[in-house]
């Protein structure tokens, strides 16, 4: 065997030594837990301001809210107004009490910021209260 040969040897098997030790062992895959979307629980009607109703006023406040992990409403604004300050009002009220699954990333509840219109739709029939001596309308 001659030097140059002799290199060749020593060099093949410390290659396979670098490449081994580089070599990445695989490690068992983490699971994907698919993300889950926000979901409303429990999202009871606003209160219909009295002189809107018996004005048969309506309209739709639509509100900017951010959900937190906890599935409740953290922060409750207005993005447009109805164009009626008590139904906004009555709108921001309710909204604020609702509650909410919350979404998920990864399998963890993370926050959310959502946009909700809440319609009031002009009433057609008034109330019995509405006519009543001193009362709204």
């Amino acid at each position: 065997m001659n030097l140059r040969n002799a290199r060749l040897c020593f060099l093949v098997p410390l290659t396979a030594l670098v490449l081994t030790a580089c070599t990445k062992q695989e490690e068992a895959p983490v699971p994907v837990i698919p993300p889950t979307e926000l979901a409303a629980t429990d999202t009871p009607p606003p209160v219909y301001p009295p002189e809107a109703e018996c004005n048969s006023e309506g309209g739709t406040t639509v509100l900017r809210v951010t959900i937190e992990k906890d599935g409740v409403p953290s922060r409750v604004s207005q993005a447009q107004g109805s164009g009626n300050a008590a139904l906004d009002k009555a709108a921001l009220e309710a909204v604020q009490t609702w509650k909410f699954r919350a979404a998920t990333r990864n399998g963890k509840p993370v926050s959310h910021t959502i946009t909700v219109p809440v319609t009031f739709p002009p009433v057609l029939e008034k109330p019995t209260r509405c006519f009543a001596q001193g009362s709204p309308g």
